[in-house]
């Protein structure tokens, strides 16, 4: 991992504790955790909603985006995105976010339940991971080849530690 991935997720990790604002780890940082291999190229947290505005006054100076809603053509969320030292930090909301499904054509709800959070620690800092069958399922709604590849990486450390089947 980069130095400035690992400064920024120090960084946010800490405001987000200091604030007692649960969290959890999603996305590619996730899926480097267990296993993949590839770039990280942002940070992206869950947190819920209601939490967004409470961390607003720590992070004010590094906002980029919001908090506010975003909608593309993947993604239906609440957002706030941050750029620290040049690492750019995705808070998202865990409760009410939604994926574009492109084979069924319709949104599906992605509800992040922080509390089943696996710990983890990467670079000295103790993380909550989300777990790796809740990244499989939403990465799976997602098209492009860094999808396939964290899929595959995290498939594998389910086998890899006996967890396939659950």
């Amino acid at each position: 991992m980069k130095a400035k991935t690992t400064e920024a997720l120090q960084w946010i990790v800490t405001v987000l504790r200091q604030k007692n604002i649960p969290f959890q780890i999603t996305g590619g940082l996730a899926a480097h955790i267990y296993g993949a291999s590839r770039p990280i190229n942002d940070i992206d947290i869950d947190i819920l909603e209601k939490d967004l505005a409470r961390v607003t006054d720590a992070v004010h100076e590094y906002i980029i985006y919001g908090p506010a809603r975003y909608r593309d053509k993947k993604w239906d969320v609440q957002l706030l995105t941050l750029k620290y030292h040049d690492q750019e930090i995705d808070l998202g909301g865990a409760l009410e976010t939604k994926i574009y499904d492109e084979a069924t054509g319709a949104w599906t709800p992605c509800v992040a339940t922080l509390d089943t959070a696996q710990e983890h620690t990467i670079e000295g800092i103790e993380l909550p991971v989300v777990e790796p069958q809740s990244l499989i399922a939403y990465k799976t709604l997602l098209t492009g080849a860094h999808q396939t590849t964290d899929i595959k990486a995290v498939r594998k450390y389910l086998q890899q530690t006996g967890h396939e089947n659950q």
